[in-house]
């Protein structure tokens, strides 16, 4: 693409050099420039880009999009000073790909909770319907009934809009993604146009990287704060920030709720380990997902059909098939009375959400096995632990993703979170496959066995090396070797 054409709707302040030149790559990472290149540099967490402006140069790069002033020492380079090199780079990477999130029907879901379960539950709804659509989310991307490996919960902004390009030229009519705080403080959502943008909850996480619980409400309004009017914001009323995440957004606001009388509402008339019956919409449906927290996800879900101008009846009809995500709130009942539930629980509401709904729901044991992540929010590690042994009647603290952490370090800090009078109540068992098997000897007929904070991961992270491990194969290696 011409280069020119490449800078539509960026905020240029000063060109230096030919912009009539044939663009064929760009890039942001400076390890993988080649001859010809556009690079962007960009002011990142970890490094600025701008540092590597003479390596990207070294590397081939003919074309270098900057915020700083920077004089190349030869007239072969087009220098383009931005204001906002993140947004230039969004910009850029829409423009390469001729713009295609405005050929498509995008709706974007953020929350610290729910943000998998509502964009894989509309994905398969509308599939069901018979649209052609795209899901962009933690656990895969889909593109109309083809699979494909997600890499991030919201990817780059190159890896975004080649998806959508993918997607328009697959004849998908919507595409359904989640939309993370890392992503809208990173600007790589800038200038997408969202139809729809949904708010399921929001609750401590990313600390880490957001410092203040206030600086991470900024980063998830963020996607209001872009909505054009002609947009729609669905937001849970029954989240004290339901109403503060969009108040500056002026154009339709729909909300949910199960307490509240709002513009969508439902309530809950049965909940059980295996799904949950819901008067929702006039009707009473029943669905095949358990708790409290997935009659909000159901219900945000509902708001966004309708608000597309879906029927009603139709809606629940296929919604009361549909299945959620991998990884959340999956339910195994085995021989002997035993139920497992695998879940991604890896905030400190997320798991008293899941453990209430169990002790709701069984009169036997629940044994939960639950870790932290490490080189992440460390605040929340005591919390998650002081809640477990509340609601649990065993505990296994375990390794999660360590990273580059010690994983007795963690473990140590979450053992601090658990009040004296519960110090019983629990064991450390610091090899997460261990754990399960110990865990998997401790249940018995009627009891639950939790086994938290991985979900649909297929590795486990230790020391930058990702080694291949699933929890649900080694729940199931454990109840075989039961039955053998």
């Amino acid at each position: 693409m011409i280069l020119k054409n490449l800078l539509y709707k960026i905020d240029v302040k000063r060109t230096t050099g030919a912009l009539e030149i044939d663009i064929q790559n760009f890039t942001s990472d400076s390890r993988v420039v080649a001859k010809g290149d556009l690079f962007v540099a960009v002011k990142g967490v970890n490094s600025d880009g701008h540092n590597f402006i003479i390596q990207a140069i070294q590397s081939g790069a003919k074309v270098i999009v900057c915020e700083s002033e920077f004089q190349p020492e030869n007239n072969t380079v087009t220098v383009i000073q931005v204001s906002n090199s993140a947004t230039a780079l969004a910009e850029i990477a829409s423009n390469f790909y001729n713009r295609p999130a405005e050929n498509i029907t995008i709706i974007g879901i953020t929350g610290t909770n729910g943000k998998t379960t509502t964009a894989t539950l509309l994905y398969n709804l509308f599939s069901k319907l018979g649209f052609a659509c795209g899901l962009i989310s933690t656990v895969k991307v889909m593109i109309n009934g083809n699979e494909f490996p997600a890499t991030h919960t919201t990817p780059d902004p190159k890896s975004l809009h080649s998806l959508f390009a993918q997607m328009v030229n697959a004849g998908c009519s919507y595409c359904f993604m989640e939309v993370s705080s890392h992503a809208l403080d990173q600007e790589r959502t800038f200038g997408i146009p969202f139809k729809i943008a949904v708010f399921t909850n929001l609750t401590h996480d990313h600390l880490d990287y957001h410092k203040t619980f206030p600086e991470y409400l900024k980063a998830k309004q963020k996607l209001f704060n872009q909505l054009d009017n002609q947009a729609t914001a669905i937001l849970n009323a029954d989240d004290v920030n339901g109403r503060i995440m969009a108040q500056n957004f002026s154009g339709q606001k729909v909300y949910y709720s199960l307490k509240k009388d709002t513009n969508v509402k439902a309530k809950i008339l049965e909940n059980s380990l295996f799904g949950l019956q819901l008067n929702i919409g006039g009707e009473e449906v029943w669905f095949n997902l358990t708790g409290t927290f997935n009659a909000y996800n159901i219900l945000a879900v509902y708001a966004v059909a309708i608000n597309l101008g879906l029927p009603s009846k139709e809606i629940l009809v296929a919604l009361s098939k549909t299945e959620g995500a991998t990884g959340r709130f999956e339910a195994f009942r085995f021989e002997g009375g035993i139920t497992v539930i695998i879940d991604y629980a890896h905030t400190p509401d997320a798991l008293v959400n899941v453990l209430k709904t169990l002790r709701s729901l069984t009169q036997g044991n629940i044994i939960a096995i639950v870790g932290c992540g490490g080189d992440r929010d460390r605040e929340k590690r005591p919390v998650m632990a002081r809640i477990a042994v509340e609601y649990a009647s065993i505990v296994i603290f375990t390794s999660d993703n360590p990273r580059n952490e010690e994983p007795s370090a963690i473990l140590m800090e979450m053992e601090i979170g658990v009040p004296a009078q519960q110090r019983k109540k629990y064991l450390v068992v610091e090899n997460r496959k261990e754990a399960i098997a110990v865990g998997a000897r401790l249940v018995h007929e009627g009891d639950v066995l939790l086994v938290a904070g991985k979900g649909h991961e297929e590795y486990q992270e230790i020391k930058g090396i990702r080694y291949p491990f699933s929890d649900r194969e080694e729940v199931f290696k454990n109840f075989e070797k039961q039955r053998n």
